[in-house]
């Protein structure tokens, strides 16, 4: 009897020792901290975040869409990696984590300022329009007119005609639509007779 207990209280301690070896574990180990930006609005104006109404101190995560009316404009300071200076009827996605922030300008105005050590990068729906170093602090700036329409460029082949195909391919399914709607009327002989 005593063997079954002396081995079950070295189980009952094997048990209690992996216990709380585990908890010291997940103590120990860091949870990491996601970065929250700050925002700040002119004369305590309420913006739009993700279409919900923000005021100055609102937290701002990553992803975010802000949205500024026609008397309305914010900074979002981002803290170790600059800041985001939005003005007026603008609309833009911020994106950032650490290193990296970027804005990507749906309509109007921003200014990135990017610290030392962080990329900044403005975009629009096309794709990036100019990028910082991060060897340097840095400032962009970009203007989209709110309803402008980015320009086509008709002599690349892929863009215009019948979705977006090109010309040439245009033409081709035009004259393939044509042959195959006008196929009946050249083969109207039908040499099984109309009776039933």
């Amino acid at each position: 009897m005593n063997r079954k207990r002396r081995n079950g209280s070295r189980a009952i301690a094997a048990l209690l020792l992996f216990s709380v070896l585990q908890f010291g574990i997940q103590a120990a180990t860091p949870i990491p901290q996601q970065l929250a930006g700050r925002l700040k609005t002119s004369n305590n104006q309420p913006v739009t975040i993700n279409g919900l109404s923000a005021n100055t101190g609102a937290s701002i995560l990553s992803g975010a869409t802000i949205e500024t009316g026609a008397d309305q404009s914010a900074t979002v300071d981002l803290g170790p990696l600059g800041s985001l200076n939005i003005s007026p009827n603008t609309k833009v996605v911020l994106t950032f984590e650490p290193g990296n922030a970027k804005a990507t300008v749906i309509t109007g105005c921003v200014t990135l300022k990017a610290q030392k050590g962080t990329t900044g990068e403005v975009a629009n729906e096309q794709g990036s329009i100019s990028k910082t170093d991060p060897a340097a602090a840095g400032m962009l700036n970009n203007c989209s007119p709110q309803g402008s329409i980015p320009p086509q460029n008709s002599g690349t082949p892929g863009q215009g005609g019948l979705f977006g195909l090109g010309k040439a391919a245009t033409i081709a399914i035009l004259i393939a639509a044509g042959a195959a709607a006008s196929t009946p009327l050249f083969f109207q002989s039908n040499p099984s007779g109309s009776n039933p």
